[in-house]
């Protein structure tokens, strides 16, 4: 299959498997956590597609004037992929395997600015790549040490990123997923950091695991103390009718 974009030839192509692929290792502790965070809460909530796919620091390809082009986003949600999942065990090829990524996140650790480069030659820029090459919808840039979250979105007429607004509560919609995302500070797996969270339609926080273990601790507490309240209510009519001649047990 091939797509024209500008002067470029994109044809969406297998990689080999004998293909090498960058095996540069994540840059801190937090990033994976944040990922997985991420997936977990749709999962827990019912929103997971059977054949969607979420890749962490995992390729996804196209070809560009006969070569091989691979990014690696931080995070990315596919809809849906076509294929048996074996065949993407290594990387994923848009159109070809599957639907084009509806959104895809950048966790900046480092201040080299690579998720902002709109390089169009060889090797292309994340940017470019995202935005000209896959036409990803939703580019997510999330500076985790600071919680500065920006949300870009293809703009249909120009087909260029344009960086968007939150609402009033600091979230923006994703259309796509019919699920807002936002910041939210918390602690999940010993690290208290700044996450990205998602909400949805009715603003209701789409909870971690261990979030909902502890609502359904303290569901139980309730209902123990809400029993107890009504055996010492019990034992009190007991006595009050005691006190009249009544045996409450009659």
């Amino acid at each position: 299959m091939i797509t024209a974009t500008q002067a470029f030839q994109v044809t969406w192509e297998k990689l080999p498997d004998d293909y090498i692929l960058p095996d540069d290792p994540v840059d801190n502790i937090y990033q994976p956590a944040l990922a997985a965070s991420l997936t977990e809460s749709l999962d827990l909530s019912g929103k997971l597609a059977t054949n969607c796919l979420t890749p962490t620091n995992y390729g996804i390809c196209a070809t560009l004037n006969g070569k091989f082009v691979v990014k690696a986003p931080d995070w990315a949600y596919i809809p849906q992929i076509n294929v048996n999942r074996q065949e993407v065990f290594r990387s994923y090829t848009p159109q070809l395997q599957g639907d084009i990524p509806v959104i895809v996140m950048e966790f900046i650790s480092d201040p080299d600015g690579t998720e902002y480069s709109s390089k169009p030659t060889y090797p292309p820029g994340k940017w470019f790549f995202y935005e000209s090459i896959l036409k990803v919808p939703n580019y997510i840039i999330f500076e985790p040490d600071s919680g500065e979250l920006e949300v870009y979105r293809l703009d249909n007429t120009s087909e260029k990123y344009k960086i968007q607004t939150p609402n009033e509560n600091q979230r923006y919609w994703i259309g796509e997923m019919n699920l807002y995302l936002g910041v939210c500070e918390g602690t999940r797996e010993n690290i208290t950091a700044k996450w990205l969270r998602w909400w949805d339609e009715q603003g209701n926080l789409l909870l971690w695991s261990s979030e909902l273990v502890e609502q359904k601790q303290q569901e139980l507490e309730q209902k123990q103390q809400e029993l107890e309240a009504e055996k010492q209510r019990a034992e009190k009519l007991a006595a009050q009718l005691r006190t009249l001649g009544i045996k409450p047990e009659n």
